[in-house]
């Protein structure tokens, strides 16, 4: 139930602007300069999650602990996660950048799509 709670919530985040407006973060040095600036947030949902240079994905999404681990594969941020208890599957997700916002959008860009704040 957390899962698809958690799904519907990310689903329902506004898309700030049309995809025009977003930049392609490529490479994986880009991807990371930009989490360098701070942690990927959500006030409304009260998601603080933080992405390392090792590979670590940690924080907090609705109360409760998210994990998990990230590589760059191909131009994407593929990711496994755990909420809660609950596993979120691996998938590589396309990374845009407007700002301070990050834009990931499941299955290559083919899926939904989620804005986070740096913060």
């Amino acid at each position: 139930m957390k899962t698809l709670t958690l799904a519907m919530a990310l689903s329902a985040l506004p898309l700030m602007a049309a995809a025009q407006d977003y930049t392609r973060v490529s490479d994986r040095d880009q991807f990371l300069a930009l989490m360098a600036q701070g942690n990927l947030t959500h006030t409304f949902y009260n998601i603080t999650v933080t992405v390392t240079p090792d590979g670590q994905i940690a924080g907090d999404a609705l109360g409760w602990p998210v994990t998990g681990a990230w590589s760059w594969e191909d131009g994407y941020f593929c990711r496994v996660m755990d909420w809660g208890g609950d596993e979120i599957p691996y998938n590589c997700q396309l990374v845009e950048q407007k700002g301070d916002l990050v834009r990931f959008t499941v299955d290559q860009g083919a899926g939904r799509a989620a804005a986070l704040r740096i913060r």
